[in-house]
């Protein structure tokens, strides 16, 4: 069995679009995944699996959300060594950029291609810039960043399907969930 984390994307943003984490929990239970585990109420689950086709894991948890929601829920799907990688460049990237006011993880379906990684760090502004490793982009924002503005760099367009959390939630579920 594998140890898999889901990201849903969009969710719990307004009346129409509540899935809360006991349904997730359901949900992800009822296409046959064991093990899950939710963390708070934003879309963040834990599940095993012998299914070892993430395109296809995320295929049958979008397909099981959208029948149980009636709205479609974006899934990106990282193995627990995969997600534990990323907290650890959220550590890496934090000690080689003191000073960072915020800092923001893209959590990307698809990895970007040359030149969309090339656009995303070519983005550098006095208030941040954008750093992307693999299936993650770190959005990495300094003084001058308008608080509660998740992108101030105008990223989120080039990314594809992604969802964002911040630093803290990414170390925080790497050391719950991928230890």
């Amino acid at each position: 069995m594998t140890t898999y984390l889901a990201f849903l994307r969009a969710i719990n943003l307004g009346a129409n679009r509540k899935f809360p984490k006991d349904d997730i929990r359901r949900g992800v239970q009822d296409c046959g995944f064991s093990g899950v585990e939710t963390h708070i109420n934003t879309g963040n689950v834990r599940f095993d699996s012998a299914m070892r086709s993430r395109p296809r894991i995320e295929s049958l948890l979008e397909a099981g959300f959208a029948a149980d929601r009636g709205f479609d829920v974006p899934t990106i799907v990282y193995r627990a060594d995969e997600f534990a990688r990323i907290a650890r460049d959220v550590t890496d990237l934090d000690a080689e950029n003191p000073g960072l006011v915020r800092h923001y993880v893209y959590l990307l379906k698809e990895e970007p291609s040359a030149e969309v990684v090339d656009a995303l760090e070519g983005m550098r502004t006095d208030v941040g810039e954008m750093q992307v490793r693999g299936r993650a982009a770190h959005a990495l924002l300094r003084d001058g960043y308008e608080a509660g503005y998740v992108d101030p760099l105008g990223a989120a367009k080039l990314l594809g399907v992604a969802t964002n959390r911040n630093a803290n939630v990414v170390t925080t579920l790497a050391q719950k969930w991928c230890g």
